[in-house]
């Protein structure tokens, strides 16, 4: 059964997760071998757990263009096993210094640091060697395009941009304006959802009226999900969302929330999803589970 054949959301996420988990299970190294060790690390901090709405973002869009379930899972793993690649290595003590991720130790606590980071190197090759092959799409234009726009996404000018302006942020405590802040998030947190937003398109060869729709739509809705984290660092429990809340303001860090307060900032991302969803009008109904997302961005409590 297709995702395009799900109308409600949760089941339609689920369904996405499971589909993905499935392929990343299939295309990740295993064996017993001298290096089972980073193997092992590498799984570990891939599978079995998050909401993979990464994941869920480019299956959905693969289906506005008729893409086959094959390329659109494995862009999907790509795009996952980068995301695990900087959950380690953002838990890690030179960065944010965290003992815990989805509800369970993270990687370097779980195995050794130096292992964590050989797994988070070897994450981070997989996704693109994922997509540098064949069976991601027949026609290798798409696939170096693929290739260079998660490159693109994924370093300087991108994630880890945005981590050294996030680390940066941390040694100025609140002294960061709104827009300073929206340009670290755009980067550590909403290039790589732009991607997985955009990439179904990229798979499908879709004009590029259609591929700007998407990319407004992941543009506001990367914001919205940036101050929804925000407010779940302040209001959730660790076992809600599965991490050490309250690092950020214990950290003095400024943040979207410690700018505008909490009522003027969840206001701010319930405008912002509804924005991003009004850019999904070319689409008609075929877009109704990205509206949906939009949605639960703002109201999730993981």
């Amino acid at each position: 059964m297709p995702l395009s054949s799900h109308r409600d959301f949760k089941a339609a996420l689920n369904f996405a997760a499971s589909s993905v988990e499935h392929t990343m299970d299939r295309l990740l190294p295993k064996g017993d071998t001298g290096e089972a060790r980073v193997f092992e690390a590498m799984r570990y901090a891939s599978l079995g757990g998050g909401k993979r709405l990464r994941a869920f973002f480019t299956l959905a869009g693969a289906t506005l263009f008729k893409v086959a379930a094959l390329p659109a899972l494995r862009t999907a793993s790509a795009i996952e096993f980068l995301h695990a690649y900087s959950l380690i290595h953002d838990d890690l003590p030179a960065m944010d210094d965290d003992d815990m991720r989805r509800g369970r130790p993270s990687c370097h606590r779980q195995f050794d640091e130096a292992t964590a980071i050989l797994a988070g190197d070897a994450l981070q090759a997989l996704a693109f060697e994922v997509l540098a092959h064949e069976d991601t799409h027949g026609d290798p234009a798409v696939r170096v395009q693929l290739v260079s726009e998660l490159a693109h996404a994924a370093g300087a000018q991108g994630m880890v941009g945005g981590q050294m302006l996030d680390m940066l942020a941390e040694s100025q405590g609140g002294d960061m304006s709104i827009g300073a802040i929206t340009r670290l998030q755009r980067l550590k947190t909403g290039a790589l959802i732009s991607f997985s937003c955009t990439a179904g398109a990229i798979l499908g060869k879709a004009s590029e009226p259609l591929r700007l729709s998407l990319s407004a739509y992941a543009h506001d809705l990367g914001l919205a999900f940036q101050i929804a984290d925000d407010l779940l660092d302040i209001e959730g429990s660790a076992a809600e969302i599965g991490k050490t809340p309250g690092k950020d303001a214990a950290a003095g860090k400024a943040t979207f929330v410690s700018i505008l307060g909490r009522e003027r900032a969840r206001s701010q991302a319930e405008l912002l999803a509804r924005q991003a969803a009004a850019h999904l009008e070319p689409f008609g109904e075929a877009a109704d589970l990205l509206r949906q997302a939009a949605r639960f961005v703002v109201e999730r409590r993981a």
